[in-house]
Protein backbone atom coordinates (compact mmCIF):
# COMPACT_ATOMS: atom_id res chain seq x y z
CA UNK A 1 0.00 0.00 0.00
CA UNK A 2 1.35 3.43 -0.95
CA UNK A 3 1.44 5.98 1.89
CA UNK A 4 1.93 9.62 0.99
CA UNK A 5 1.25 13.11 2.28
CA UNK A 6 -0.76 15.91 0.66
CA UNK A 7 -0.27 19.61 1.39
CA UNK A 8 -3.16 22.06 0.93
CA UNK A 9 -1.23 25.27 1.78
CA UNK A 10 -3.98 26.88 3.86
CA UNK A 11 -4.17 30.00 6.00
CA UNK A 12 -7.85 29.36 6.80
CA UNK A 13 -8.26 29.46 10.62
CA UNK A 14 -4.54 30.21 11.10
CA UNK A 15 -5.33 33.58 12.64
CA UNK A 16 -2.73 36.29 12.12
CA UNK A 17 -0.40 34.06 10.14
CA UNK A 18 1.44 35.62 7.20
CA UNK A 19 1.73 33.92 3.82
CA UNK A 20 5.47 33.55 4.46
CA UNK A 21 4.75 31.69 7.71
CA UNK A 22 2.31 29.37 5.89
CA UNK A 23 5.03 28.39 3.46
CA UNK A 24 7.64 28.02 6.21
CA UNK A 25 5.35 25.52 7.96
CA UNK A 26 4.53 23.59 4.81
CA UNK A 27 8.20 23.31 3.85
CA UNK A 28 9.01 22.13 7.37
CA UNK A 29 6.35 19.42 6.96
CA UNK A 30 7.69 18.50 3.53
CA UNK A 31 11.22 17.93 4.83
CA UNK A 32 9.84 15.99 7.79
CA UNK A 33 7.79 13.77 5.44
CA UNK A 34 11.01 12.86 3.63
CA UNK A 35 12.77 12.10 6.92
CA UNK A 36 9.83 9.94 8.05
CA UNK A 37 9.92 7.89 4.83
CA UNK A 38 6.53 8.79 3.38
CA UNK A 39 6.43 7.51 -0.19
CA UNK A 40 5.41 10.72 -1.93
CA UNK A 41 4.37 14.31 -1.29
CA UNK A 42 1.55 16.00 -3.20
CA UNK A 43 0.87 19.71 -3.28
CA UNK A 44 -2.23 21.35 -4.71
CA UNK A 45 -2.61 24.14 -7.24
CA UNK A 46 -4.92 26.85 -5.94
CA UNK A 47 -5.09 30.61 -6.18
CA UNK A 48 -6.16 33.83 -4.48
CA UNK A 49 -7.74 32.73 -1.15
CA UNK A 50 -7.10 31.55 2.41
CA UNK A 51 -8.53 28.18 1.38
CA UNK A 52 -5.32 27.42 -0.47
CA UNK A 53 -2.68 29.35 -2.38
CA UNK A 54 0.00 27.52 -4.34
CA UNK A 55 -0.13 29.18 -7.77
CA UNK A 56 2.68 27.04 -9.23
CA UNK A 57 3.23 23.69 -7.58
CA UNK A 58 6.11 22.89 -9.95
CA UNK A 59 8.07 25.82 -8.47
CA UNK A 60 7.25 24.68 -4.92
CA UNK A 61 8.27 21.09 -5.63
CA UNK A 62 11.49 22.12 -7.37
CA UNK A 63 12.44 24.06 -4.24
CA UNK A 64 11.52 21.08 -2.06
CA UNK A 65 13.56 18.78 -4.29
CA UNK A 66 16.67 20.57 -3.08
CA UNK A 67 15.68 20.09 0.57
CA UNK A 68 14.79 16.38 0.38
CA UNK A 69 16.56 13.16 -0.50
CA UNK A 70 14.18 10.38 -1.53
CA UNK A 71 10.49 11.30 -1.35
CA UNK A 72 8.63 11.43 -4.68
CA UNK A 73 7.24 14.87 -5.55
CA UNK A 74 3.77 15.19 -7.08
CA UNK A 75 1.56 17.96 -8.40
CA UNK A 76 -1.74 17.32 -6.72
CA UNK A 77 -2.79 18.56 -9.11
CA UNK A 78 -1.81 20.79 -12.01
CA UNK A 79 -5.10 22.28 -13.23
CA UNK A 80 -4.86 22.06 -16.99
CA UNK A 81 -7.52 24.66 -17.96
CA UNK A 82 -5.78 27.34 -15.84
CA UNK A 83 -2.48 26.86 -17.70
CA UNK A 84 -2.66 28.47 -21.14
CA UNK A 85 -0.14 26.24 -22.92
CA UNK A 86 -0.19 22.47 -22.39
CA UNK A 87 3.37 22.40 -23.75
CA UNK A 88 4.52 24.40 -20.72
CA UNK A 89 3.03 21.79 -18.37
CA UNK A 90 5.00 19.01 -20.07
CA UNK A 91 8.17 21.12 -19.97
CA UNK A 92 7.76 21.88 -16.26
CA UNK A 93 7.17 18.20 -15.45
CA UNK A 94 10.30 17.18 -17.39
CA UNK A 95 12.38 19.88 -15.68
CA UNK A 96 11.10 18.93 -12.22
CA UNK A 97 12.00 15.32 -12.97
CA UNK A 98 15.54 16.35 -13.90
CA UNK A 99 16.02 18.55 -10.86
CA UNK A 100 14.65 15.92 -8.47
CA UNK A 101 16.62 13.01 -9.93
CA UNK A 102 13.59 11.20 -11.34
CA UNK A 103 11.24 11.74 -8.41
CA UNK A 104 8.50 13.69 -10.23
CA UNK A 105 4.86 12.58 -10.44
CA UNK A 106 2.43 14.53 -12.62
CA UNK A 107 -1.00 14.85 -11.07
CA UNK A 108 -3.55 16.56 -13.33
CA UNK A 109 -7.08 17.90 -12.92
CA UNK A 110 -9.65 20.20 -14.52
CA UNK A 111 -10.65 22.47 -11.60
CA UNK A 112 -13.85 23.06 -9.69
CA UNK A 113 -13.91 26.52 -8.11
CA UNK A 114 -15.89 29.24 -9.89
CA UNK A 115 -13.91 31.81 -7.89
CA UNK A 116 -10.71 30.70 -9.64
CA UNK A 117 -12.16 30.21 -13.11
CA UNK A 118 -13.70 33.69 -13.02
CA UNK A 119 -10.45 35.38 -12.02
CA UNK A 120 -8.60 33.62 -14.82
CA UNK A 121 -11.31 34.71 -17.26
CA UNK A 122 -12.03 31.09 -18.24
CA UNK A 123 -15.52 29.62 -18.40
CA UNK A 124 -16.20 26.56 -16.27
CA UNK A 125 -18.24 25.28 -19.22
CA UNK A 126 -14.97 24.80 -21.12
CA UNK A 127 -13.09 22.89 -18.42
CA UNK A 128 -13.92 19.37 -19.53
CA UNK A 129 -13.18 20.03 -23.21
CA UNK A 130 -9.95 21.87 -22.40
CA UNK A 131 -8.78 19.04 -20.17
CA UNK A 132 -9.71 16.31 -22.65
CA UNK A 133 -8.00 18.14 -25.52
CA UNK A 134 -4.73 18.84 -23.71
CA UNK A 135 -4.10 15.90 -21.38
CA UNK A 136 -3.32 13.17 -23.96
CA UNK A 137 -0.78 15.46 -25.66
CA UNK A 138 0.95 16.26 -22.34
CA UNK A 139 1.32 12.57 -21.50
CA UNK A 140 2.50 11.76 -25.04
CA UNK A 141 5.15 14.49 -24.81
CA UNK A 142 6.54 13.10 -21.56
CA UNK A 143 6.67 9.58 -22.96
CA UNK A 144 8.23 10.44 -26.32
CA UNK A 145 10.17 13.65 -25.61
CA UNK A 146 8.20 15.50 -28.30
CA UNK A 147 5.01 17.48 -27.82
CA UNK A 148 2.68 16.52 -30.70
CA UNK A 149 0.93 18.93 -33.02
CA UNK A 150 -2.35 20.20 -31.59
CA UNK A 151 -4.97 21.79 -33.80
CA UNK A 152 -7.97 21.69 -31.51
CA UNK A 153 -10.72 24.03 -30.44
CA UNK A 154 -8.71 25.56 -27.60
CA UNK A 155 -5.06 24.82 -28.32
CA UNK A 156 -3.02 25.42 -31.47
CA UNK A 157 0.46 24.00 -31.01
CA UNK A 158 3.10 22.95 -33.54
CA UNK A 159 5.24 19.93 -32.72
CA UNK A 160 7.99 20.82 -30.26
CA UNK A 161 10.83 18.93 -28.53
CA UNK A 162 11.00 18.85 -24.73
CA UNK A 163 14.30 20.17 -23.38
CA UNK A 164 15.46 19.00 -20.99
CA UNK A 165 14.33 15.59 -22.17
CA UNK A 166 12.21 13.48 -19.80
CA UNK A 167 14.32 11.02 -17.83
CA UNK A 168 12.09 8.06 -18.66
CA UNK A 169 9.15 7.02 -20.83
CA UNK A 170 7.06 5.27 -18.17
CA UNK A 171 4.86 8.24 -17.23
CA UNK A 172 1.42 6.94 -18.15
CA UNK A 173 1.79 3.62 -16.35
CA UNK A 174 3.68 4.78 -13.27
CA UNK A 175 3.84 8.56 -12.90
CA UNK A 176 0.64 10.26 -14.05
CA UNK A 177 -2.38 10.50 -11.76
CA UNK A 178 -5.69 12.26 -12.38
CA UNK A 179 -7.75 13.85 -9.65
CA UNK A 180 -11.21 12.42 -10.34
CA UNK A 181 -13.97 13.74 -8.10
CA UNK A 182 -16.88 13.05 -10.46
CA UNK A 183 -17.96 10.04 -12.54
CA UNK A 184 -17.00 11.68 -15.84
CA UNK A 185 -13.52 12.53 -14.51
CA UNK A 186 -13.07 8.93 -13.37
CA UNK A 187 -14.12 7.84 -16.86
CA UNK A 188 -11.54 10.15 -18.44
CA UNK A 189 -8.80 8.82 -16.12
CA UNK A 190 -9.63 5.32 -17.37
CA UNK A 191 -9.52 6.46 -21.00
CA UNK A 192 -6.13 8.13 -20.45
CA UNK A 193 -4.83 4.98 -18.80
CA UNK A 194 -3.68 6.74 -15.63
CA UNK A 195 -4.09 6.26 -11.90
CA UNK A 196 -7.09 7.85 -10.18
CA UNK A 197 -6.95 10.03 -7.06
CA UNK A 198 -9.88 11.37 -5.02
CA UNK A 199 -10.44 13.35 -1.84
CA UNK A 200 -12.54 11.35 0.60
CA UNK A 201 -15.90 13.06 1.05
CA UNK A 202 -18.52 10.98 -0.76
CA UNK A 203 -20.80 8.34 0.68
CA UNK A 204 -18.88 5.06 0.56
CA UNK A 205 -21.35 3.39 -1.82
CA UNK A 206 -21.00 6.21 -4.36
CA UNK A 207 -17.22 6.25 -4.07
CA UNK A 208 -17.05 2.48 -4.48
CA UNK A 209 -19.25 2.60 -7.59
CA UNK A 210 -16.99 5.20 -9.19
CA UNK A 211 -13.86 3.21 -8.32
CA UNK A 212 -15.36 0.00 -9.69
CA UNK A 213 -16.57 1.69 -12.89
CA UNK A 214 -13.13 3.26 -13.40
CA UNK A 215 -11.35 -0.08 -12.92
CA UNK A 216 -13.73 -1.94 -15.24
CA UNK A 217 -13.42 0.63 -18.05
CA UNK A 218 -9.63 0.80 -17.61
CA UNK A 219 -9.35 -2.99 -17.90
CA UNK A 220 -11.61 -3.04 -20.97
CA UNK A 221 -9.69 -0.29 -22.79
CA UNK A 222 -6.12 -1.24 -21.91
CA UNK A 223 -6.18 -4.96 -21.19
CA UNK A 224 -4.66 -4.75 -17.73
CA UNK A 225 -5.73 -3.50 -14.30
CA UNK A 226 -5.01 0.07 -13.18
CA UNK A 227 -2.77 0.93 -10.29
CA UNK A 228 -4.72 1.10 -7.01
CA UNK A 229 -6.39 4.51 -6.63
CA UNK A 230 -5.27 7.08 -4.08
CA UNK A 231 -7.66 8.47 -1.46
CA UNK A 232 -6.90 11.57 0.60
CA UNK A 233 -7.72 11.83 4.32
CA UNK A 234 -7.67 14.80 6.70
CA UNK A 235 -5.57 13.15 9.38
CA UNK A 236 -4.96 13.55 13.11
CA UNK A 237 -3.05 10.75 14.83
CA UNK A 238 -2.65 10.76 18.61
CA UNK A 239 -2.17 8.24 21.42
CA UNK A 240 -4.80 10.21 23.34
CA UNK A 241 -8.19 9.29 21.82
CA UNK A 242 -10.04 12.14 23.53
CA UNK A 243 -7.56 14.74 22.33
CA UNK A 244 -7.66 13.29 18.81
CA UNK A 245 -11.44 13.68 18.71
CA UNK A 246 -11.32 17.21 20.06
CA UNK A 247 -8.81 18.22 17.40
CA UNK A 248 -10.79 16.47 14.67
CA UNK A 249 -14.03 18.14 15.67
CA UNK A 250 -12.31 21.52 15.51
CA UNK A 251 -9.83 21.28 12.64
CA UNK A 252 -11.33 18.63 10.32
CA UNK A 253 -14.68 20.39 10.66
CA UNK A 254 -12.88 23.66 9.96
CA UNK A 255 -11.41 22.24 6.78
CA UNK A 256 -14.87 21.13 5.70
CA UNK A 257 -16.09 24.71 6.21
CA UNK A 258 -13.25 25.99 4.03
CA UNK A 259 -14.25 23.58 1.24
CA UNK A 260 -17.90 24.63 1.40
CA UNK A 261 -16.86 28.29 1.23
CA UNK A 262 -14.21 28.12 -1.49
CA UNK A 263 -16.10 25.84 -3.85
CA UNK A 264 -19.51 27.38 -3.07
CA UNK A 265 -20.76 23.82 -2.69
CA UNK A 266 -24.26 24.95 -1.78
CA UNK A 267 -24.49 27.25 -4.81
CA UNK A 268 -26.90 26.64 -7.68
CA UNK A 269 -24.30 27.50 -10.34
CA UNK A 270 -23.22 23.86 -10.59
CA UNK A 271 -26.67 22.94 -11.90
CA UNK A 272 -26.09 25.00 -15.04
CA UNK A 273 -22.33 24.56 -15.52
CA UNK A 274 -21.42 22.21 -18.36
CA UNK A 275 -19.59 19.12 -17.14
CA UNK A 276 -20.50 19.50 -13.46
CA UNK A 277 -23.78 17.59 -13.33
CA UNK A 278 -22.68 15.37 -10.43
CA UNK A 279 -22.09 18.46 -8.27
CA UNK A 280 -25.34 20.07 -9.35
CA UNK A 281 -27.26 16.91 -8.49
CA UNK A 282 -25.87 17.02 -4.93
CA UNK A 283 -26.72 20.67 -4.18
CA UNK A 284 -30.30 20.23 -3.01
CA UNK A 285 -29.38 17.26 -0.83
CA UNK A 286 -26.54 19.24 0.78
CA UNK A 287 -28.79 22.26 1.36
CA UNK A 288 -31.34 20.03 3.07
CA UNK A 289 -28.67 18.56 5.34
CA UNK A 290 -27.28 21.97 6.34
CA UNK A 291 -23.69 23.00 7.04
CA UNK A 292 -23.60 21.66 10.60
CA UNK A 293 -24.71 18.16 9.61
CA UNK A 294 -22.42 18.16 6.58
CA UNK A 295 -19.47 19.02 8.84
CA UNK A 296 -20.35 16.30 11.36
CA UNK A 297 -20.62 13.68 8.64
CA UNK A 298 -17.37 14.83 7.06
CA UNK A 299 -15.49 14.58 10.36
CA UNK A 300 -16.69 11.04 10.97
CA UNK A 301 -15.81 10.00 7.43
CA UNK A 302 -12.12 10.96 7.71
CA UNK A 303 -9.61 8.60 9.30
CA UNK A 304 -8.20 9.99 12.55
CA UNK A 305 -7.73 8.81 16.14
CA UNK A 306 -5.24 6.57 17.90
CA UNK A 307 -3.06 4.35 15.69
CA UNK A 308 -5.24 1.32 16.50
CA UNK A 309 -8.46 3.23 15.80
CA UNK A 310 -7.07 4.43 12.50
CA UNK A 311 -5.96 0.96 11.45
CA UNK A 312 -9.44 -0.39 12.18
CA UNK A 313 -10.91 2.30 9.88
CA UNK A 314 -8.33 1.69 7.16
CA UNK A 315 -9.04 -2.03 7.35
CA UNK A 316 -12.80 -1.46 6.98
CA UNK A 317 -12.22 0.80 3.99
CA UNK A 318 -9.84 -1.69 2.35
CA UNK A 319 -12.37 -4.50 2.87
CA UNK A 320 -15.03 -2.38 1.17
CA UNK A 321 -13.09 -0.63 -1.62
CA UNK A 322 -10.32 -3.12 -2.26
CA UNK A 323 -6.65 -2.13 -2.63
CA UNK A 324 -5.89 1.60 -2.61
CA UNK A 325 -3.22 4.03 -1.46
CA UNK A 326 -3.59 6.70 1.19
CA UNK A 327 -2.58 10.37 1.07
CA UNK A 328 -2.66 11.85 4.57
CA UNK A 329 -3.13 15.59 5.04
CA UNK A 330 -1.81 16.78 8.41
CA UNK A 331 -1.70 20.59 8.24
CA UNK A 332 -5.08 22.30 7.69
CA UNK A 333 -7.61 24.69 9.23
CA UNK A 334 -5.56 26.09 12.09
CA UNK A 335 -3.98 22.84 13.29
CA UNK A 336 -1.05 23.85 15.55
CA UNK A 337 2.38 22.71 14.42
CA UNK A 338 2.94 20.62 17.54
CA UNK A 339 -0.23 18.68 16.69
CA UNK A 340 0.81 18.40 13.03
CA UNK A 341 4.28 17.07 13.83
CA UNK A 342 3.02 14.71 16.54
CA UNK A 343 0.48 13.31 14.06
CA UNK A 344 3.04 12.86 11.30
CA UNK A 345 5.60 11.15 13.53
CA UNK A 346 3.11 8.81 15.21
CA UNK A 347 1.43 7.94 11.91
CA UNK A 348 4.82 7.21 10.32
CA UNK A 349 5.93 5.09 13.27
CA UNK A 350 2.82 3.06 14.04
CA UNK A 351 0.31 3.25 11.19
CA UNK A 352 2.27 3.44 7.93
CA UNK A 353 4.41 0.32 8.60
CA UNK A 354 1.26 -1.79 8.94
CA UNK A 355 -0.40 -0.25 5.89
CA UNK A 356 2.66 -1.02 3.78
CA UNK A 357 2.25 -4.74 4.46
CA UNK A 358 -1.15 -4.73 2.74
CA UNK A 359 -1.51 -5.63 -0.92
CA UNK A 360 -3.95 -7.37 -3.23
CA UNK A 361 -2.02 -10.60 -2.58
CA UNK A 362 -1.72 -9.93 1.16
CA UNK A 363 -4.83 -8.08 2.38
CA UNK A 364 -5.12 -6.80 5.93
CA UNK A 365 -5.56 -9.34 8.65
CA UNK A 366 -6.44 -8.15 12.12
CA UNK A 367 -4.46 -4.94 11.89
CA UNK A 368 -2.58 -3.56 14.87
CA UNK A 369 -0.28 -0.64 15.35
CA UNK A 370 3.43 -1.22 14.91
CA UNK A 371 5.39 -1.77 18.09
Amino acid sequence: MEVGIVQVVQSWMFEGMSDAEVYAQELRCGVLADELNFDHLWVVEHHFEDYSFCPDNFVYLAHLAGKTQRIKLATGSCIIPWNDQPLRIAEKAALLDQLSGGRAILGIGRGLSRREFDRFGISMDESRDRFDEASPAIIAALETGTFPTLNGKFYKQPEAPLRPEPLSNDWRKTRVTQVAMSPDSAEQAAKLGVQMMAFNYKAPDKQKQELDDYAALFQKLHGYAPRPPLLTEMTICDHDAKRARENAEKHVAGYCASVLHHYEMLGDHYKDAKGYKAYGDAVDMMKAAGKENIAKAYVEQQIWGTPDQMLRKFEERWDYFGPYGVLACFRFAGTPMDVVERSMKLFAAEVAPVLRTWSAESPPKKASAAA
